[in-house]
């Protein structure tokens, strides 16, 4: 056992010197000089005991206990000797690394902009200028006609200025258009700091609202913004009031909730009438409404909160519409009269055959989305004739499709997206009363993109279960010839990706990233495996709490279907997932390292156990719901520690594996994926390369500006590359 020295990391040469007693020296080592080998944490002894079960944790230093303030110098350490190792590592790949990020760039439209859309009496839309790594927002009034130019309201670039990390939250903009209310992150911790700009003189107010972490919502009569604040464990547990030109410390919290598994947001109704307030956690909803003009008046309580009950609502003309999962497990659609929103009334009615997913409220009809057999669907609907569906129909067998931004209340013509694995994003009005589709746009990619070189197949695999899921594959037609002029003959390589978690369903849509791979030889497949919601809310449930293994065994089991197809071979599989996924990642490579060739998990959710006994952390006691809860229950301990990916790393061989984090991640600490790869580096027993590289100026969704975010996926796909031995003449 090492003893606790400045510097927790070494190279192979001085780890023998470490163990002998002989101590570094007392300043910090420069860490630009150990590269050349992993490495290696100290193992410092640590246990805990619960249901009587003892589990082993030799790496819980690496979790900085004055969080979220790290300052451990120990860690920091450590961190950035992974970092340094990741580097040098990567070195040899630079230029295939830049290669990958120049085709991919040529894919983008540098100067791209959004599609003008109507709010009151503006056109809104959003621009990238050539060169830049943020958006700038315009409008113009509607009466200026089509040749006006527009007004710059927003530019993201001169606010991400100085700034390692920029993200924009919310935007809104006040009913009567005067004021704009936003919100921004320049850590990746994800606390956001709201203003508000006056945009008739173009000046900041002085209100400022820190730690916010929800949407903006205009209310009484556009002289105050309701918002969620987060606490100091990141949730956001009220919905409050502020006034413009008053003292935030003054603002008047309008709903506060005492369940520390909740969270709170707010709306505003279809009318925009009525402030909706919800509070819920991941299987159960409570909501409540205010008049917009009177938020601090009564609220009416729509229905108690019943555990395992889902709903949310929206109001129109007197008429509470609710969706919601209590009778049927794939939703229904009811209402009610304001004056008793609870007494709901079936509009829509459950159905095995169609998952309901949402619904939006329109004057003079509603629409309904959904999914029927996993693929998408999007109906209008009348109010008098509800149930009779007016579907809209797109032109492939497989796609993603879905409303986008509609937001006037007397929209007569719906925007609509559209896209599937060989069809860039698409975006389409629809015009309700002629029930006509108009393609107003389709994403540009300068380089060139021909879709008739690609072929895409939707295929169902056998789990060991005997449950059919679905894959989504696209490759090149030539793709044989593309491997033999590489040399490679028989089955190709294949990338397998999917998420698999809180009913998150992905879809088979388009990427101009992929086609790097893609257009190498690859074959591309996203596995609808359980945990998400592709086939329905069952589905869903069938990947969670004590059903969760079924998501690891259905990636695995969809990977070696495609290898009996022929469409790869053991070891030609690639593989990647981020949070979640990041946890799938470290499932399958403990269950089945073989298939494998080269594994990518970013910010992964692989100390699960840990995670999940600390109540003090930002999102734990909202996610018991989903992964169970082993303070209180033994069998959640057992069932997690069972399948928990740090827990069961064990000695055998692992594939070769680059793993991310974001040191200011609230999502999934750092910690996680720190503890996780210093246990495989001690415990496997191959020399395969393991590379962590952890952001130290972001959060959970990596790098931001969309260079510097496109730059880490080629980085990402320069070293599957260089593991399969793919690098070579790739560029």
């Amino acid at each position: 056992m090492l003893n606790r020295l400045p510097t927790l990391f070494a190279c192979a040469a001085t780890f023998a010197a470490m163990t002998s007693g002989a101590a570094l020296a007392d300043t910090h080592e420069d860490i630009s000089s150990v590269t050349t080998t992993p490495p290696v944490a100290e193992k410092r002894e640590h246990s805990y005991t619960h249901h009587g079960i003892t589990i082993s944790d030799p790496y819980d230093w690496l979790y900085d206990k004055s969080y979220p303030e790290i300052d451990d110098e120990d860690v920091l350490d450590y961190v950035r000797a992974e970092n340094a190792y990741f580097e040098a590592a990567m070195e040899p790949q630079a230029a295939l690394t830049e290669a990958l990020f120049t085709e991919m760039r040529a894919r983008i439209k540098e100067d791209d902009s959004t599609v003008p859309q109507r709010r009151g009496d503006y056109l809104y839309w959003s621009e990238f200028d050539e060169g830049a790594q943020y958006r700038k927002h315009y409008r113009k009034p509607v009466a200026a006609g089509d040749d006006a130019q527009g007004v710059l309201i927003l530019d993201e670039n001169a606010l991400a200025e100085g700034h390692e990390y920029f993200r924009l939250g919310a935007l809104s903009v006040s009913r009567n258009g005067r004021f704009l209310a936003y919100s921004t992150d320049t850590s990746g911790a994800e606390r956001y700091t709201a203003v508000i700009k006056d945009l008739e003189t173009g000046e900041l107010l002085a209100d400022t609202i820190p730690e916010t972490r929800t949407s903006l919502t205009w209310v009484a009569n556009d002289t105050a913004i309701v918002y969620g604040k987060a606490n100091e464990n990141w949730r956001v547990l009220d919905a409050r009031m502020h006034v413009i030109g008053t003292r935030v410390e003054d603002d008047v919290i309008l709903y506060e909730e005492q369940d520390e598994s909740f969270s709170v947001g707010a709306g505003l109704s279809a009318q925009e009438d009525y402030l909706i307030i919800s509070s819920g956690d991941n299987e159960t909803s409570e909501v409540r409404f205010v008049s917009a003009a009177d938020p601090t008046g009564e609220q009416v309580l729509v229905k108690p909160r019943a555990k395992g009950v889902e709903y949310s609502v929206d109001i129109r003309e007197g008429t509470v519409w609710v969706w919601t999962n209590d009778e049927h497990i794939n939703f229904r659609l009811a209402r009610a009269d304001i004056a008793a929103p609870g007494d709901w009334e079936t509009v829509i009615a459950g159905s095995d055959e169609f998952y309901l997913t949402d619904f939006e409220l329109f004057e003079t009809f509603f629409v309904t989305e959904g999914r029927r057999n996993g693929l998408d669907q999007v109906e209008i609907r009348t109010y008098d004739a509800p149930t009779s569906a007016q579907p809209i129909a797109f032109p492939e067998a497989s796609y993603d499709a879905g409303l986008s931004n509609n937001p006037e209340y007397d929209q007569t013509v719906l925007r609509l997206s559209y896209e599937s694995m060989v069809t860039p994003d698409s975006v389409y009005d629809y015009d309700v009363a002629s029930a006509s589709l108009n393609l107003l746009k389709t994403q540009e990619i300068p380089s060139g993109y021909d879709a008739s070189l690609y072929t895409t197949e939707r295929v169902e695999v056998q789990a060991r279960d005997g449950t059919m899921i679905p894959v989504s594959v696209v490759m090149r037609k030539d793709r044989a010839d593309i491997l033999a002029a590489q040399g490679i003959e028989g089955p190709g390589p294949l990338h397998l990706y999917a998420y698999g978690a809180y009913g998150y369903a992905v879809p088979p849509g388009f990427s101009t990233t992929r086609l790097s791979l893609v257009d190498r030889g690859f074959a591309y497949a996203i596995a609808h495996i359980r945990g998400g919601d592709d086939l329905g809310r069952r589905w869903y449930l069938q990947g969670k709490l004590f059903e969760r293994t079924n998501t690891f065994n259905d990636f695995i089991d969809a990977g070696r279907g495609l290898i009996a197809r022929g469409f790869t071979a053991e070891g030609m599989v690639t593989a990647s997932g981020g949070s979640a996924g990041g946890e799938l990642m470290g499932a399958i490579v403990n269950q089945d390292p073989r298939q494998y060739g080269a594994i990518v998990a970013h910010v992964p959710f692989v100390d699960v156990l840990n995670t999940m006994l600390n109540a003090e952390l930002p999102l734990t006691p909202g996610e018991w719901q989903e992964w169970g809860n082993p303070i209180e229950d033994k069998a959640a301990f057992a069932y997690i520690l069972s399948y928990s990916p740090y827990d069961q790393v064990k000695a055998q061989d692992y594939p070769p594996m680059l793993v991310t984090a974001g040191l200011n991640d609230p999502r999934v600490t750092y910690w996680e994926p720190a503890k996780w790869v210093a246990r495989l580096r001690d415990m496997k027993t191959d020399d395969n390369t393991l590379l962590l590289k952890t952001n130290m100026g972001a959060g959970h969704g990596g790098q931001s500006g969309r260079w510097n975010s496109l730059r880490e996926t080629a980085e990402e796909y320069a070293f599957i590359l260089w593991q399969l031995g793919m690098a070579e003449g790739a560029e």
